[in-house]
């Protein structure tokens, strides 16, 4: 696994002239209920290109970029939002700049709040001839401090998870929570900043979910570019 920012600029040059890829890990700092760290998105999108880059060796793997679109989240202490148009153009002027050197780029976006800039920056970097691909990990249920991302985390730093302070949030279906959370931010919904249940998450849930998620960034890979 090889991390850009430990690499010189003529080992940079060597591994692109080779056909290096790029991983670029897009997460966010925002509140992820009284359990999780701030840096749990940034922490799965960190993960997932580090597994990449252990699967697939021409990836390289950038710094995180470790703030998003994270308005959702505000009134809740720590989090941190640059909003979706400073996202959109940090993301576009980075995908400019990696495709100097590197001949592909990849944005690995692990906060649904990115979403909607991640996908207008690449459409724009490739309407000016880059090659740059966006996946994006998904799973079903719970959409946020959940069982799920807590699971993930208690895989990938279980010190950073405080599961006495876990509690149950708003459980309704995210398709019914959608126009209460537009209207309103997670706050209208939950005064936790939980969406599902975290209290039975386990380690072993989420080590295979990781693993499920590694296999369907690998394949998004292998496939960059055929058809």
């Amino acid at each position: 696994m090889v991390r850009l920012a430990d690499l010189s600029w003529p080992d940079v040059a060597d591994r692109a002239a080779s056909g290096a890829i790029l991983a670029v890990p897009v997460g966010a700092t925002e509140q992820h209920g009284p359990h999780l760290p701030l840096t749990t998105d940034t922490d799965i999108a960190l993960e997932l290109c580090d597994r990449l880059a252990g699967a697939r060796p021409q990836v390289v793997v950038a710094p995180a970029v470790p703030y998003g679109s994270s308005g959702e989240h505000a009134g809740f202490a720590g989090t941190l939002s640059i909003g979706q148009e400073a996202t959109e153009f940090l993301l576009l002027e980075l995908g400019r700049s990696a495709a100097e050197t590197f001949g592909r780029v990849l944005f690995v976006s692990a906060h649904g709040g990115n979403t909607g800039p991640v996908t207008r920056a690449a459409a724009r970097l490739r309407a000016e001839s880059r090659d740059v691909s966006v996946f994006s990990p998904s799973w079903p249920g719970e959409p946020h401090a959940g069982r799920a991302e807590t699971a993930l985390q208690l895989a990938m730093r279980p010190e950073g998870v405080r599961m006495e302070r876990a509690v149950a949030g708003d459980r309704r279906p995210i398709g019914e929570l959608l126009p209460l959370l537009r209207e309103g931010g997670v706050r209208a919904v939950t005064t936790t900043g939980v969406l599902g249940d975290p209290r039975s998450a386990t380690a072993a849930e989420g080590a295979e979910l990781l693993g499920e998620l590694t296999a369907a960034l690998v394949s998004h890979v292998d496939g960059w570019g055929r058809g």
